[in-house]
This record gives C-alpha cells, structure tokens and sequence, in this order.
C-alpha cells in the first residue's frame, strides 16, 4: 500500500508542522510506502519567483486594464487604488522577489536593513499575487479566505471557484500531476487549523474530479472539533471518503490494513466514514500513554526551502498538557484525558538525533507546556553535549520553576520561553482555572531575563467576566515587567468548541451561545456575557494597547515565533542583550 500525506497551506512557512512527519514515522515502521508534502511551502515558493508575479500582473491588466480603469464583473472587486498601485510596483517587485525569498533563507536575514527588506518585499509580492483573488488574501503571517469557512456551503463554492481560490490552479498543476504518477492507495489531508480548511477541501475535491481511484481520509484538530457536526454534513462525504479523529497515528495504520484487506473499516477506531447512505462512527481509542514517540521523519520535505534563516524542527516533550484546566482551552477536545509525559532521556536523544541527522540546531517544542521536571533533567543531559542545540517552547509560571532552573536551561541550550500569562488580574485567574499566582508570573519573568531568556508573553482581553479594571490590572502587570519582556502576542477571548467555557458556559457567566444554523462546521461562537466586557470592548482594548507599542526599526524578527526564537539565538551568539519589547529602541546598529 502507497500512501501520500499531505499537509496545505495556510502561512508561516517558517518551519515544517509537526503533525505528517509524526505519521510518516510511525507508518514508515510498520513497513507503509508513504510520500510526505508540505504544501504550505511548496504554495509559497511557487508564488514567490518572477514567472508567477508575471502571470499575475498579465491577469491583472487583462482584467482591469493596464491603469486599471475597467470594473471586470464580479461580486467583490478591490479598491481601484490597490490595483493601480499593484500595476505601477509590480514590475519592480518582479524583479526582486527572487533575491528577497533568497535572504530570507539566509544569514543575511539577521542583518536590520537588508532583512526587513527583504520581509517588506515578500509582503508586498503576496499582496500582490492575491489581488486577483479578492477578497482572499495570503500573507506570510494570515490567511483570509474568500468567504466564512466554518459553512459547508461557502466551503462547497470556494473549493470550485476560480475567481478566488487562490489554490485551485497551484494545485491543478503543482500536486494532481504527482497524485496521478505515484497512483496512492491513501491520500491522507491533515488539517490542524481552521485557515487550512479551504485548502484542504480544494486538494479532495480535485482528486475526486481526476477519477483516481484512492481512498482520501483527512485527520487533524480541526477535524476532531467537528467530529459531532461531520455526519450531519452531507457534502462532507463528496469531498472525503472518512475522517479520523483525535491522534491519527494508530487509526491511520488500521484504515491502511483495512483497505488493503477485506475494506471492512467498522474495526479502525476513531473514524468517520460513510457506508451507502449512513455515516458510521467506530469506537474511540485511547492514545498509549506507556510508549515514547518515534524520531518524527522530514525524509522528503523541502528542508532547505522554509522561509528563514536557519532550520528549525519541532518536537514535543509530552502529548497534551499536564495542566488542563483552563476555561479558555480545549487540549482534549472533551475526549479522555491524554496526557503523557516523555522521559527526559528520549527527548534529549531525539533532539540530538535531529540535529545529527538534518544538521538543525534548533529545535521547537511545540507541546502545551514543558513540566518543570523535564527542564531540569533536560538541562543536565544536555549540559554534556559537545554541540549546542538551541531550543524554545511553552512554559507555565510554576512555583516549582526556580532561578537555578532557569540557569540550567539557559547554559543548556534554552534561549526562548513562551508563557501564556493570559491575564495579570487574581480574580480573572480563579475564574478561567488559570492555577498561577502573580507572585510566581512576577519572579520567572525576571530571574528568566536574568538567565538570559527570551520571554515572549501570550495575554488576552474580554474572558466572561472581565472589566475594564480588571484589564487595567493586566496592562499595568505587563508595563511594570518591560524590562523582562522581549515581546508579546496580545490578543482577545475567543470561545472554542469544547473548551470549558464552552461546554459549561452558565459555569462562566455566558448567558447565551449565539449558534447559526448556516454555520454548520462552525469551532468558534459568538456570545452573550451577564457581566464585563463584551467582544467588541475587547477589540477595542487590544487595538488601543497595540496602538502605544514602541514600533520596532526591525519589526520583521517578531512576526512568528520561528523568527524571535532565530533572533533570540542570533543576539545570544552575538554577546547582545536581549531588547525589552515595551521600550523604545535606541538609534544604534543592529547585527
């Protein structure tokens, strides 16, 4: 059995994703043919060279005229303005593309000036390669599809329109050709994020259009936060013959061995599939806590085409998070608890291995939080390896995190940390179960700077309950530790499918979950609070804090968390302290 995997595209193609080498590993052990893509990168180095900025410039003119005097007739067209400025600047931009995606991936990236632009040019090309599909827009930070995804309906007219789906040609000619040569028995669509959705129904639906005889099952959080509303969306099934949800490592392996047996799926756990006019769902398995994950394998994946300017891999310390409480989150997707911690010793060996196998020396725990205990047995067997492996990842603001941890880590490798401190307000803490103190958000800040750690903060406004006060407490919290904060990601609530909020919304002082029926593949829902802010509120208090940042001279090294980690190891080797993100830059040189 053949089996291709494939993961869209969505933005930041900085890093593979971690979720197809997981699969590839472990049915590359049970002796499965598998080819792995990474269609994220592959959407952007196919947008991003001279003959594709041309084609589009050559689109723009046929549609809009060469001084875009012409409306073509469409439901939605962008303002005359934009298009004239992308007739005017694209051939210049056409010429410099190529060198730009060039520094990007290189060490020039780090240098201030050349490296922002370079960013600024990337930019400005994906502004321009998405006009003709507007409103769709792919940038290198967001992705906004032509119309809400979270409706079967809307995803059902994206996937087959030209106009503005950007992906609909890309795929036609950069993927269907292979599918069709490698002849796959499974193509399996991993979907982590609702961004890729569109993506990933566009890719089935040109299989499906092609005639090719494969099985096409898609997996992924996403597709495990709709597992209740698949079987009550008929057109699901046009798309995908079956869906796995929670950890697809086992279920996929047993679809594998199901297909090339006797095609019974009823005993491959935790699929949705259909079977003549009903739409079955098989017993959920739990995940195996007692094994260690296999070494992840990028064999196949453009290693050297991610847009940065080093190779960063990611791993993970443990599946699901130890914590698991908090309101505002849905780690186990109501599921059972999952959670497991790997040995220290196994993370160290795989982090070596990675580095021994595909050269990268930095790796990115993309876990939910590493426990105090593996920070501190990592870093003593860490300690003795001969090359430095750098490494980031999430953090909780634990009692047990000590300023000798922190050092630990520090001399061991770690330049980056990722806290979520969500709020600085006591009672908002105890009402989102947050389970973290002041005190302790207050001393790991300063005694990780101290270390000689990045600190980068995840906060947001507007949980059931909070008032403008309670927010002050959090602005106040975040300006009193400027100097221990390297950079910042605020944001507003959102409340998620299966989180607790939404799950037990009374519990939290939600009086209502506004549901349309029209969105039938809806995650997030709009909401009613008896108490504090409402979302708009919320907005408002995000944009006037952003609104007061100091604006960074080179603000292209904290758009993603790929590129703060590269900068945070850059100003490490460098001997160059770590900038404070709420204090104004001074005019100096920058390396």
């Amino acid at each position: 059995m053949k089996v291709m995997l494939f993961y869209p595209p969505h933005w930041t193609p900085t890093m593979p994703h971690l979720a197809v080498p997981t699969l590839t590993s472990y049915l590359r052990a049970h002796e499965v043919e598998v080819i792995q893509r990474d269609l994220n990168i592959e959407t952007f180095d196919a947008i991003l060279t001279q003959n594709y900025l041309k084609q589009t410039l050559a689109r723009l003119r046929h549609d809009y005229g060469p001084h875009a005097q012409k409306r073509p007739g469409r439901p939605v067209l962008p303002p005359r303005e934009q298009v004239k400025w992308a007739l005017e600047h694209g051939p210049s931009l056409v010429n410099q593309v190529e060198h730009a995606v060039n520094v990007v991936r290189s060490e020039a990236f780090m240098d201030g000036p050349a490296g922002v632009q370079a960013f600024l040019t990337l930019t400005q090309c994906l502004d321009l390669t998405s006009l003709p599909f507007y409103p769709a827009s792919l940038g290198l930070s967001n992705f906004m599809p032509p119309y809400p995804v979270d409706s079967s309906r809307n995803l059902h007219k994206a996937a087959q329109d030209p106009d503005s789906n950007m992906f609909l040609d890309l795929f036609r000619h950069m993927v269907i050709p292979d599918i069709e040569r490698e002849q796959p028995d499974v193509v399996g669509i991993s979907i982590p994020t609702l961004d890729q959705m569109l993506a990933g129904v566009t890719l089935a639906a040109l299989i499906k259009e092609t005639g090719l005889h494969c099985h096409i099952t898609v997996g992924g959080p996403h597709i495990t936060m709709l597992r209740e509303a698949i079987p009550q969306v008929p057109v699901f099934f046009d798309w995908f013959d079956s869906a796995v949800v929670f950890d697809g490592e086992v279920p996929l392996l047993r679809l594998v061995e199901a297909l090339d047996g006797d095609g019974n799926l009823s005993q491959v756990p935790n699929l949705i599939y259909k079977e003549g006019d009903q739409v079955r769902v098989t017993a959920q398995r739990a995940p195996e806590k007692s094994i260690d994950p296999p070494l992840p394998d990028f064999d196949g994946l453009p290693l050297d085409r991610y847009l940065a300017p080093a190779l960063v891999l990611p791993l993970r310390t443990a599946h699901g998070c130890y914590h698991g409480k908090c309101a505002f989150c849905n780690v186990d997707y109501a599921g059972p608890p999952s959670y497991h911690q790997f040995q220290a010793e196994h993370v160290v060996d795989q982090m070596v291995a990675l580095n021994r196998k595909y050269g990268t020396r930095h790796i990115f725990f993309a876990d939910e939080a590493i426990t105090p205990r593996n920070l501190r047995n990592m870093s003593s067997l860490l300690a003795g390896q001969d090359t430095p492996i750098y490494w980031c990842g999430c953090v909780r603001f634990e009692k047990a995190i000590t300023q000798d941890i922190l050092n630990a880590i520090a001399q061991a490798g770690c330049c980056m940390l990722l806290f979520g401190l969500e709020t600085a307000s006591e009672p908002i803490m105890e009402r989102m179960t947050k389970g973290t103190q002041l005190e302790h958000m207050s001393r790991i800040l300063l005694q990780g700077m101290e270390a000689g750690i990045w600190n980068h903060t995840f906060f947001f406004f507007g949980f059931p309950g909070e008032t403008i006060e309670h927010a002050q407490e959090t602005v106040n919290f975040i300006y009193g530790h400027q100097q221990a904060i390297h950079s910042a990601s605020p944001g507003t609530f959102a409340l998620e499918q299966y989180s607790p909020a939404h799950r037990f919304p009374q519990t939290f002082g939600i009086t209502h979950i506004i549901e349309a029926p029209e969105r039938d593949l809806a995650i997030y829902f709009d909401y009613k609070v008896e108490s504090g802010m409402d979302e708009a509120m919320a907005e408002l208090v995000v944009s006037r804090l952003v609104d007061t940042l100091p604006e960074k001279r080179y603000g292209h090294f904290y758009v993603n968390d790929t590129y703060r980690f590269i900068y945070a190891t850059h100003l490490r080797e460098a001997g160059v302290p770590f900038p404070p993100w709420l204090v104004p830059e001074e005019v100096t040189e920058t390396g």
